[in-house]
């Protein structure tokens, strides 16, 4: 069982179980309730359920960018390097690392996910030489396999890429990952939550498989963190990366952030040489020396308004305790568990996460035939804002800190409303840019 599911433990069912009373009496004890008001909710009509894609608007983060833009940029120019831009990478490195098991030194915010991605797997299969074979799941995230496969491109074709298969089409069992991981294995990297699925890998299980073939595992934590508790540390995991800007809710095109066990980082080279992972940066060498431990992973200028924005949605989840937020995450869902049983399910949705609480992150997918026509009706009519992953996913996120009982029971009420008044008809069924 996944060390994230020790704190989830979610209430008994009433004999109210999925209604609007058991929804308010869960609000009125909710000890998170509070932290919905540290974010911008302009419409409190909308009923916000895509927080896995894209988080709310913490109140604290346009102040903290006028001081920067206002204060910093336009007071103190270039001294703001020397006043705190410089390390923020750093600094709120170390802030992630408490969210996801790690210590101070262990983790860095730089580039994009896919680009630290990059930077990990060339490390991670140059480490391994001899070892041909990367292992990973079709549940994983397609960047995450385009990556791979742009890889095993650049460095020759010598490597094979192993894609473990779900036997449901929600999860991939540990036993499935053992048959695929052998002796010629380098490295075995999955996404921790599944982002269709919401199925969440026993992260300790799996690294320990990997560890015994002589392996490497590297994780994408992209829908987890913020999520729940994830124990990098106590799991030995080699590797990780992540995006800030789902549950953390740093912005659109959040910087993302890279975590290194600390034996490793002086043995591992980052394949992407730029004068911030110089060591003695400032001394303008014409020759490269990486710079010691974490900071050798770092490459160009960081975007520092971006970066800064991170920081007050990392800060919320800080104070409000991931054990508390996984706490909230496993009622919640079980609560939208109950709503699919008694409303939906007659309608024709299909539960398309595992019923496991242990074994599902913070988003419930429902699956329909009509669900992208579902998705737009409900967006363009009903005020609801959940998302569609083809095939027939209508994804419904939840954010513990700004998510209600009561947002989950009136979504569901107006994706009944949508189904029984066919609204969906409305809507083409071709494929939209954005989904």
């Amino acid at each position: 069982m996944p060390a994230t599911a020790r704190a989830a433990r979610p209430a008994p069912a009433s004999a109210d179980a999925g209604g609007l009373e058991e929804a308010r009496r869960l609000d009125g004890a909710d000890p998170l309730a509070r932290f919905r008001r540290e974010f911008v909710v302009k419409d409190p009509r909308l009923i916000y359920l895509d927080g896995n894609s894209l988080g709310r608007l913490p109140r604290q983060a346009a102040p903290r960018l006028r001081e920067a833009t206002e204060r910093e940029w336009g007071g103190r120019l270039i001294r703001g390097w020397g006043e705190g831009w410089f390390t923020a990478s750093q600094r709120i490195g170390a802030k992630l690392a408490a969210l996801i098991g790690g210590a101070p030194g262990d983790v860095v915010v730089s580039d994009s996910t896919s680009v630290n991605l990059f930077k990990l797997v060339v490390a991670a299969l140059r480490a391994r030489p001899g070892r041909r074979t990367v292992v990973t799941d079709e549940m994983n995230f397609p960047t995450d396999l385009y990556v791979l496969q742009g890889v095993i491109e650049l460095l020759g074709r010598g490597h094979r890429l192993v894609v473990a298969k779900s036997e449901d089409g929600l999860t991939v069992s540990e036993e499935t990952l053992a048959r695929a991981i052998d002796a010629d294995t380098a490295l075995v990297t999955l996404s921790h939550t599944a982002y269709r699925s919401a199925f969440v890998h026993d992260m300790a299980a799996v690294t320990s498989l990997a560890h015994r073939a002589g392996a490497l595992a590297l994780w994408d934590l992209s829908h987890s963190i913020g999520a729940m508790p994830v124990e990098l540390a106590a799991a030995e995991v080699d590797l990780a990366v992540g995006c800030t800007y789902k549950y953390v809710n740093g912005g659109p095109g959040a910087p993302a952030f890279l975590y290194v066990r600390r034996d490793l980082q002086e043995s591992l080279a980052n394949p992407v040489w730029g004068w911030f992972g110089r060591r003695d940066q400032f001394d303008m060498a014409p020759d490269y020396r990486p710079a010691p431990g974490i900071l050798r992973f770092l490459v160009g200028t960081p975007p520092v308004l971006s970066l800064l924005a991170v920081e007050p949605g990392v800060d919320l989840l800080l104070e409000a305790g991931m054990d508390r937020v996984r706490t909230k995450s496993v009622a919640q869902t079980e609560y939208l568990v109950r709503l699919w049983e008694r409303q939906l399910q007659p309608l024709g949705f299909t539960l398309n996460s595992p019923r496991d609480p242990a074994r599902r992150g913070s988003h419930i997918s429902l699956g329909h035939p009509e669900a992208l026509r579902i998705d737009r009706a409900l967006i363009d009519e009903m005020a609801v804002l959940p998302d569609f992953r083809y095939p027939d996913n209508l994804r419904l996120g939840i954010a513990p800190l700004y998510t209600s009982f009561a947002d989950l029971h009136e979504a569901v009420a107006r994706i009944a409303r949508v189904v029984r008044d066919r609204r969906y008809e409305r809507y083409p069924a071709e494929r939209p840019t954005i989904t």
